[in-house]
């Protein structure tokens, strides 16, 4: 997981909007440069660079300075880049880049910078889509594929140009994974930046308003715009936007000109369109067959046999455990002992992960499985994570699996829960924060690991006595189960929209699932996982997957005319049993704030009690900054 950011000062905005009147000549600073690094350095801990490119206007046209170089792994050296007293400069621009290496043979420092000027910063990993050698590093090989693109980028196309050459928005289409960049091209003077289709990294922008005239990209909020005293970091109430925003998914160009009018710089904003097919698919979410009526479900039955229903079992089982091999492929880094581990409630999705994990990780690697609960062994996710992992060892008696046991005490977190505050901005209710003090201390993987004396983790006998001790996961991924509610139907609303308005209702109510997890989950779990140094993947939201599951009919995916631990998530729950899972194929969803019981005991902290939560609507409720 790295961390990405990009400030744009001195240059005019051309938004459109009611801010284009604003002087640049006394910007108003929130927070500084080195709060972003700060915050960026949680993400990417191997290393820290910035680069800056000055800007001019001269005879109408736009000159390039030479780009100023920081490069170090040490915050205290690197200084503040922008000095807002030096008139001299018509704009400056200023690259921020903080990396966790997870694949690459030789060490790597962003901001990436080629022989012509180009520029990138980047933050995900290509699973396919662009060619990449067991021993090379995706940001070393995507800056050489974009550096190949047109750059005759007046707009006026965005495919394939004259020359041959494909668009940057054509060349990102291509991308399979999880991603976030911002990427200053040279020749057109012109920076792309934007998020891979489907959300699954966060990057959240300030547009430029009166607080702060800059324009602003950053993968996390700096803590700073929490602890100061002005509503910049949440809604106030008072109508006024909040200072960040999650960038919605998409492709995004600022191109450089002069102005006609005064000869000062500005920034033509422009949103593009993706070119893959399978991505417009994709997000549309269309899916054919909704309703099983008695036409279509003759023809079914003519295409899904007992028989051939198992083979579509056996494909949906294929894809993800190709989804899971593509996400734990290693090259040239250090593993250590457990290079992979999976936020783990004992459920039935990440019981699913786990099993995968072990068939696709080499048997030499232990596996964490990470456990955080706010009721000690008392909690249910606590008691479905044991239950869970003795499962897994009856399948896989040779793998070690560390069952890490993280207990916390909400009232005790003081300190952490102004930070989490940080990390989830721009969301800001109950919920968000719960789910983001779960998700932060679980990816931290400091708790305890219960082994029997003897050293044996994975004896079953019941006569065996077991001894606790502190562990801490150094894994530097970890699997996630984000998706698969949304794509199988294992909310409870889902049931409740079945029950009102039937099949369609429940398409309907899937699909808007899909189109808004960008904003409601994705963005926010990145961020507080990232901020440990880890990185989150998503198998259940590989590209392939979400496409396999569409093409499948809904009532074969879910059948909600069933009951709860049956019906929701059918398929998966199918592939459980392939997987010999049998204990784990008829658990009920169990949401992480309810399962960890953090709800319950934020609901007494700031509510008083559960049932005067539920009046107050707790998990819709705004919180305010402390």
């Amino acid at each position: 997981m790295c961390g990405i950011a990009l400030i744009i000062s001195g240059v005019r905005i051309d938004l459109s909007t009611d801010y284009s009147h604003i002087s640049h000549d006394s910007e108003t600073i929130l927070f500084s440069v080195d709060d972003i690094k700060a915050a960026l350095r949680k993400r990417g801990p191997d290393s820290l660079g910035s680069k800056s490119v000055s800007l001019h206007v001269h005879e109408g046209h736009i000159i390039r300075s030479s780009a100023e170089e920081e490069e170090s792994t040490d915050i205290s050296n690197l200084k503040d880049d922008f000095d807002l007293n030096n008139n001299t400069l018509d704009g400056k621009v200023l690259f921020l880049g903080a990396t966790l290496q997870l694949r690459g043979v030789c060490p790597i420092i962003q901001p990436f910078v080629d022989k012509s000027g180009n520029i990138l910063v980047y933050n995900g990993e290509v699973f396919g889509g662009i060619e990449i050698s067991n021993n090379s590093n995706d940001g070393e090989v995507l800056i050489e594929s974009l550096s190949k693109c047109c750059n005759c980028l007046s707009h006026e196309h965005d495919g394939t140009c004259t020359s041959g050459k494909y668009s940057v928005p054509e060349s990102l289409s291509k991308i399979k994974g999880p991603w976030a960049l911002i990427y200053w091209q040279e020749s057109s003077k012109t920076i792309w930046f934007g998020r891979d289709a489907l959300g699954r990294r966060s990057l959240l922008v300030h547009w430029p308003n009166a607080k702060d005239s800059r324009l602003l990209l950053s993968s996390v909020s700096p803590l700073y715009t929490i602890n100061k005293n002005f509503d910049s970091g949440y809604e106030s109430g008072s109508g006024e936007p909040n200072f960040w925003e999650e960038l919605p998914c998409g492709v995004y160009s600022l191109s450089m000109n002069a102005s006609e009018m005064d000869g000062n710089l500005v920034c033509n904003v422009k949103r593009h369109d993706w070119f893959d097919p399978l991505l417009q698919e994709l997000l549309k979410w269309d899916r054919i067959l909704v309703e099983p009526t008695p036409d279509n479900l003759i023809e079914v039955h003519k295409t899904y046999s007992n028989e051939q229903r198992g083979h579509l079992h056996q494909e949906v089982l294929a894809a993800l455990k190709e989804s899971v091999r593509r996400r734990t492929v290693f090259s040239g880094i250090h593993l250590g002992k457990s290079p992979v581990a999976v936020l783990f409630s004992g459920g039935l999705d990440s019981m699913i992960l786990a099993a995968l994990l072990d068939q696709c990780l080499d048997p030499k690697y232990e596996i964490d499985l990470l456990n955080v609960s706010f009721d000690g062994q008392l909690a249910p996710d606590r008691i479905s994570a044991r239950a869970g992992v003795n499962e897994l060892r009856k399948i896989a008696i040779t793998r070690r699996w560390n069952l890490v046991e993280i207990d916390a005490e909400l009232s005790k977190l003081t300190l952490e829960t102004p930070h989490v505050m940080s990390l989830i901005n721009p969301s800001n209710t109950y919920m968000d924060l719960n789910i983001g003090i779960a998700l932060w201390l679980a990816a931290g993987g400091d708790g305890w690991v219960s082994e029997e004396t003897g050293g044996n983790n994975n004896s079953n006998t019941s006569n065996s006595e077991c001894q606790r001790f502190k562990y801490k996961s150094e894994s530097r991924i970890l699997l996630v189960g984000s998706g698969a509610d949304e794509q199988c139907a294992g909310y409870g609303r889902h049931r409740t929209k079945f029950r009102q308005s039937g099949w369609t209702g429940l398409n309907e109510e899937m699909k808007l699932d899909m189109q808004r997890i960008w904003k409601r989950n994705l963005g926010r779990d990145d961020r507080c996982i990232a901020d440990n140094g880890k990185e989150a993947r998503f198998p259940f939201l590989d590209e392939d997957v979400i496409k396999l599951l569409l093409d499948i009919p809904l009532w074969e995916i879910a059948d909600l005319r069933q009951p709860s631990g049956v019906g929701d998530k059918k398929i998966l729950r199918e592939v459980a049993r392939m997987l010999n899972l049998q204990e784990a194929a008829v658990l009920p969803k169990r949401a992480i704030q309810f399962g960890s019981r953090i709800a319950r005991e934020s609901n007494r902290k700031n509510f008083g009690s559960n049932r005067a939560a539920n009046q107050a609507s707790a998990g819709s409720a705004l919180f305010h900054p402390l």
